[in-house]
């Protein structure tokens, strides 16, 4: 619960668009530490794509890591350890200890070229994870979404 109001009084930003990008794939969590899982969402963003800053925040990495470009940013004022979100594949624009505003512009979104070096998506996309520690969480948290509609189960007027 206190995560969840902590989530409530940040001021975030998708990392592309607007409008908000078309989710690829969604946030698998693991059963474990090692187990297989999808530690982030992936988001439809052709390369060239500019990444910004979903919050205030200082960007800690910038460079490659595997073979492709990463950009970490942590969130200030988000507990201890503070949240941290990473980007992948990107061409990093800022060095790391740059302190930016939600919506700088953080990195480009790089081409992948598949194989065990490229991305897992259907069509060029943008890794974003969210971690607190080594604790992998879900980044949708981090956006601002329309409330859901009860709908009635017949498909008619309520």
């Amino acid at each position: 619960m206190r995560l969840t109001i902590l989530f409530a009084f940040l001021t975030l930003l998708w990392p592309v668009g607007p409008p908000p990008p078309e989710i690829v794939r969604g946030w698998e969590p693991p059963p474990g530490p090692y187990a297989a899982g999808h530690r982030g969402v992936d988001l439809a963003a052709p390369p060239g794509t500019p990444v910004l800053a979903p919050a205030a925040g200082t960007v800690t990495f910038a460079g490659p890591v595997g073979g492709r470009g990463v950009v970490s940013l942590t969130l200030p004022g988000t507990g201890v350890p503070p949240l941290r979100t990473t980007f992948t594949p990107v061409t990093p624009l800022v060095p790391p200890g740059t302190r930016v505003a939600p919506g700088t512009p953080i990195a480009e979104v790089a081409e992948s070229t598949g194989g065990a070096q490229g991305s897992h998506c259907p069509v060029t996309c943008l890794h974003w994870g969210l971690l607190r520690g080594e604790e992998y969480l879900n980044p949708l948290l981090l956006t601002r979404r329309a409330p859901s509609r009860l709908l009635p189960l017949d498909g008619g007027p309520g």
